[in-house]
């Protein structure tokens, strides 16, 4: 895949069950059994109401374009010249960030449905986004 490479996270004791279940091609998130609350960078407590009593749940991995940029100038020269970075509603109401695959960048706009597809690069499997079918 043109444009593969690209640093790499470093899992740690915090993130080591999203990159494992990642690998599974599974996408998780913490969630707080005492506010509900859904949180994603893992953490060490909620981010509502502090609690430290964080749960590991899968995500259904499909979700909204909330907010999108395209990007002409990569901060590598191993990344693609042109790419599109999204902020992602997930349908349980947490967001994250990522790129759009296997599309053309005028495909990519806010409101349009996308789910996430796992890629495997240098041994790590790193959650994409694609558009929903």
């Amino acid at each position: 895949m043109p444009g593969a490479w690209r640093p790499l996270p470093t899992p740690t004791w915090l993130t080591e069950p999203f990159w494992n279940a990642a690998r599974e091609g599974q996408l998780l998130v913490q969630r707080c059994p005492d506010c509900g609350e859904h949180v994603f960078r893992p953490q060490y407590a909620c981010t509502r109401c502090l609690s430290t009593r964080l749960e590991w749940v899968r995500s259904s991995g499909f979700g909204t374009i909330n907010s999108f940029s395209v990007v002409k100038r990569p901060a590598y020269p191993q990344l693609p010249s042109v790419y599109a970075v999204v902020a992602v509603e997930m349908d349980e109401g947490w967001f994250m960030m990522s790129n759009v695959v296997d599309c053309e960048v005028a495909e990519v706009c806010v409101d349009a449905r996308v789910q996430v597809a796992f890629r495997s690069i240098e041994g790590m499997a790193l959650p994409f986004m694609v558009i929903a079918p």
